[in-house]
């Protein structure tokens, strides 16, 4: 069983950037990218243009802004495998990681295996179709771009999440649609107030988002009233949905304590986990901001307190 001071489990803004730091502090990370589980690279390698990453004025796509990530963690001696890990074993020391090229033992670990957005099953809006050509799963990352720009915008949810990023959508929208199943929103009252107040809202109730069509990018959604049953083809320019995401934490089998919503739980301002010399970065813990550079600055983090609880073992153990 070969031996590693870091296992980096989890590619995306927050695995890479961890393997940068370790890798530059000579620790010689290992770094499990994915495969199976999801695009190697994460969410972002399924995103067009990314124009709120610092540095990149005229913006950059997701998959270019990954491969720069990851080209960096190479050259500072990454090692990385392209597979997923098939299970973890933290009850021992050193941490035992299985994968398909093998059985590996580690000193430290970052989990780094972000979330995935909630998706209806809808057609039109798959891979292949338009997801990231009028429909997402992140406003507050996609919502500016030229295409939404001047259109009529549906969000597909009821929660607090929905209505907050209708609300940031009717800045660039002309109209925007919150399409809900029911005859009241999950939401906050708080929240429900405001969509209800706002000029630019309409709260389609007791709808469901039953097809989205368009030529190049999203041009039309058809609706079905679930108390009429009748269906209805309406202009549109982007769908967005907002039914929440769904961290990637199966393969941890319950040996970190986690949030009631899944996420891994992290002690306040750190990156430190339940378990010692164990370390979450990004999506995978973070359920509040999600984004690429708030996921590369746990990243880096994480590496940093990583970094420092091996010199404190080894100041320990001499």
């Amino acid at each position: 069983m070969k031996k590693h001071k870091v296992v980096i489990i989890g590619s995306g803004p927050a695995g890479y950037t961890a393997a940068i730091y370790a890798a530059r502090a000579d620790l010689e990370p290992l770094l499990y990218e994915g495969f199976f589980s999801g695009p190697a690279g994460g969410q972002l390698m399924t995103t067009t243009e990314v124009e709120n990453y610092p540095g990149f004025p005229k913006g950059i796509t997701g998959p270019e802004l990954m491969e720069a990530f990851r080209s960096q963690a190479e050259r500072f001696g990454t090692t990385i495998l392209t597979e997923d890990v098939q299970s973890v074993d933290f009850q021992k020391y050193p941490f035992v990681i299985t994968a398909k090229s093998g059985v590996v033992s580690a000193q430290s670990v970052i989990i780094a295996t972000g979330a995935t957005a909630r998706r209806l099953d809808v057609p039109g809006t798959k891979e292949g179709e338009f997801w990231q050509k009028g429909v997402t799963a992140c406003a507050v990352c996609d919502g500016a771009m030229p295409i939404f720009r001047e259109k009529h915008l549906y969000v597909i949810g009821g929660g607090d999440t929905a209505v907050e990023e209708a609300i940031f959508l009717t800045k660039f929208g002309s109209k925007v649609f919150i399409v809900h199943r029911r005859d009241s929103l999950r939401a906050s009252k708080i929240m429900v107030d405001r969509a209800l107040a706002h000029p630019k809202i309409e709260i389609l109730w007791n709808h469901l988002l039953e097809c989205v069509e368009g030529d190049s990018v999203v041009r039309s959604v058809t609706l079905k009233d679930i108390q009429t049953n009748k269906t209805s083809k309406r202009e549109a320019g982007g769908v967005f949905f907002a039914i929440g995401h769904e961290p990637n934490t199966t393969f941890l089998q319950g040996q970190l304590e986690l949030h009631p919503n899944g996420y891994i739980k992290v002690e306040p301002g750190t990156c430190r986990t339940s378990k010692e010399g164990i370390f979450a970065a990004g999506d995978v813990q973070d359920h509040v901001y999600r984004q690429a550079v708030t996921a590369a600055g746990s990243g880096c983090m994480a590496a940093l307190e990583l970094e420092r609880w091996l010199s404190a073992q080894e100041t320990t153990h001499v």
